[in-house]
């Protein structure tokens, strides 16, 4: 079975598993845990990963932070407009989408308030814009109060203050994602503090995450598809840790895809290396993994990338198999959703 049509990857999900709201207690949520040895799938509560993760064990997780990145401004003429940020270039200059996209020209100026004005002075060959901000006063800080954070599309209401700070992991530090590492939603500070006082190494990677992430795969043969590249960095310690983890045959263990993605793409003949680049690894059934032993992350859309790379790692027949359990047992999906832990 090759595995590389789109439709291999599909499932039956009702509108209603999908999480609009995460839970009040982010350690409450469920946990699948899989067997990919065995296939054996049981049930438990996100704060039991402490009974399954050892003192020897090494956890590895993205502490990119998620930006407000929609802003609604207008012409001067009074036509509203759209503004999706989604990489910086340097200090004043960001890549964007627009919205209306067609009607908005090089040249075109915007005007978010009175502190706050952009202009377009060039167009991507994706369709987006290059666009330059004036900002009096301190543009991240103008930026947290006029942003909006830029929910997935499935979650299907306007993101509020509050998703400035719950679409946020509590170890989020370095700014510059438009999407959560929603598998590191469910950790709290307690828990946290409970898995270093059992001995477990916590290490950090960084993957800013981009549009790409929800981004459909419209080829019929997966392996047509483009992946959008997006930058992530490993330092020198932390790959020098994992390094060490992996020749004393301890476990590393991965919160969500994009670490898994991360640690992936700066591994070369079972090393890991450090750096700072711009990956569009995608890693589907019949692809080698050489760095993680085990995967903490969310249930995800059908026929996705993240859908195929959760298949790689755990076996196809077996991610399906867990998938169809956790729609019968009304697990909650996506991104305040749910959580598995593959080991």
């Amino acid at each position: 079975m090759s595995l590389t049509k789109k439709s291999d990857y599909w499932y039956e999900l009702p509108l209603e598993l999908i999480a609009q709201f995460p839970l009040e207690n982010r350690s409450e949520s469920r946990l699948l845990k899989l067997n990919k040895t065995s296939s054996f799938v049981s049930h438990h509560k996100f704060s039991d990963i402490l009974d399954f993760i050892s003192a020897q064990d090494v956890v590895v997780v993205n502490n990119t932070r998620v930006i407000p990145a929609r802003l609604f401004g207008h012409k001067f003429t009074g036509a509203k407009i759209e503004v999706l940020l989604l990489e910086q270039k340097r200090e004043k200059l960001w890549k964007c989408l627009v919205k209306p996209g067609r009607k908005l020209q090089v040249g075109t100026e915007i005007k978010f308030n009175d502190d706050l004005t952009a202009k377009i002075i060039d167009k991507t060959e994706d369709g987006g814009r290059i666009i330059e901000f004036y900002c009096e006063g301190i543009f991240w800080e103008m930026l947290q109060k006029l942003g909006k954070i830029p929910l997935p599309p499935y979650i299907k209401r306007e993101s509020t203050e509050k998703d400035k700070e719950i679409y946020q992991t509590i170890y989020a530090q370095e700014r510059g994602s438009v999407a959560a590492p929603t598998a590191g939603l469910h950790f709290t500070k307690q828990l946290m503090d409970q898995l270093q006082e059992k001995g477990i190494e916590i290490l950090e990677v960084v993957l800013h995450v981009g549009l790409g992430t929800f981004r459909p795969v419209k080829t019929d043969n997966i392996k047509d598809h483009i992946m959008h590249s997006e930058h992530c960095q490993i330092s020198e310690k932390t790959a020098a840790r994992i390094n060490l983890a992996k020749k004393e045959k301890r476990r590393v263990i991965a919160v969500g895809t994009t670490t898994t993605r991360t640690l992936e793409s700066f591994a070369q003949n079972g090393i890991l290396h450090s750096g700072s680049h711009w990956t569009d690894i995608f890693i589907y059934p019949g692809k080698e993994f050489q760095i993680i032993d085990g995967l903490i992350t969310n249930f995800h859309m059908p026929e996705s990338t993240l859908m195929m790379l959760v298949a790689a790692f755990a076996g196809y027949d077996n991610i399906m198999k867990a998938y169809k359990v956790a729609v019968k047992e009304k697990y909650r999906f996506f991104s305040y959703g749910d959580s598995m832990l593959i080991l």
